[in-house]
């Protein structure tokens, strides 16, 4: 039994009862010593001979499969699947698995941290102070204000209770909205328009397909109150990085956190040199807790699948269904 682990956080010592579970089962692991997510020309290599596969942030299409033809899962470290084609993987009669919920407090964390520091530019205020100076900038209180939550699933519920914590109004979208949880905790069910135009703060909490790709562009940023706060930790691609350029320009956007970009590691970095942005490197999953739920259940999903027992987060079904 061979296996190919590529998450880049994955060697850490916090997951070493995952990986000695790993080793327990398979006869060989292979790991990703590049340090970052593999292209499909090393994954096309890398792949073949393998039985099972943990994946990371990799781009998994047609030709990274391609030669994978011993492979019978992929299970992906995180809740995301919109780098793996499925298409390709059902042709391939491989099941994917994803780990939905183990990063959701770490992630909502940081989209909350992204929140306070573009509220109160505390990294440009933190940045200026160590250089010597002592200036005085005029920032947001949350208090009292809306916080539109764009997808309501495990991350999008926990940025909520946070959201009340600091006695925000709280508005969700969702196509698939949990009526009962949203009744239950006084958040507001609206539609895309209704969030977009009448939010403070908006945060993004989807996924990233042909319906949500530039969720986020020039019509919605035309729509929106003046000096929004807009939050992605998510997919890069939710968001018309170009739009949002042209909105922080002409100051209507009043502030941008981004977690996820386009291309990742990012090169578009220097566009968005503004005091009110704050940029980190997909960071929002990477607490000490987070990485260590993602691989136990990433560990105990490929070995369900290829021990023949019930696995509880086949993707294949899901997309089947919708």
């Amino acid at each position: 039994m061979k296996v190919l682990v590529t998450p880049t956080s994955f060697r850490s010592k916090t997951n070493t009862k995952a990986i000695e579970k790993l080793k327990g089962f398979a006869d060989e692991i292979v790991f990703n010593e590049s340090g970052k997510p593999l292209t499909a020309k090393d994954l096309q290599e890398m792949l073949k001979g393998c039985d099972g596969y943990i994946a990371g942030l990799d781009f998994i299409d047609e030709v990274a499969l391609e030669s994978a033809d011993d492979l019978k899962v992929i299970s992906r470290y995180g809740a995301g699947y919109d780098r793996v084609n499925m298409k390709a993987a059902n042709e391939k009669g491989i099941i994917v698995t994803n780990t939905p919920g183990s990063n959701a407090t770490a992630v909502a964390d940081l989209a909350f941290g992204l929140i306070l520091s573009v509220a109160r530019r505390i990294p440009m205020l933190d940045a200026s102070t160590k250089s010597g100076e002592w200036i005085r900038s005029t920032g947001m209180e949350l208090s009292g204000k809306t916080l539109g939550i764009m997808g309501l699933g495990a991350i999008g519920k926990n940025v909520a209770q946070r959201a009340k914590g600091f006695s925000m109004k709280v508005l969700a979208y969702d196509p698939f909205m949990d009526e009962e949880y949203a009744k239950a905790n006084d958040i507001i069910p609206s539609d895309l328009d209704e969030l977009i135009s009448n939010s403070d703060v908006i945060s993004l909490h989807l996924p990233l397909n042909d319906k949500t790709k530039d969720i986020i562009s020039y019509k919605e940023f035309a729509s929106m109150k003046e000096k929004v706060i807009l939050i992605n930790t998510s997919r890069g691609g939710l968001i018309n990085e170009e739009a949002s350029v042209e909105y922080l320009k002409n100051g209507k956007l009043g502030g941008l956190g981004l977690d996820a970009f386009e291309e990742e590691p990012t090169s578009s970095y220097a566009k968005f040199r503004f005091d009110n942005v704050v940029l980190t490197p997909h960071t929002g999953a990477h607490t000490f807790e987070a990485t260590e739920n993602m691989a136990n259940m990433a560990v105990d999903n490929l070995i369900d699948v290829l021990s023949g027992a019930d696995c509880r987060y086949i993707i294949n079904k899901q997309v089947k269904e919708n």
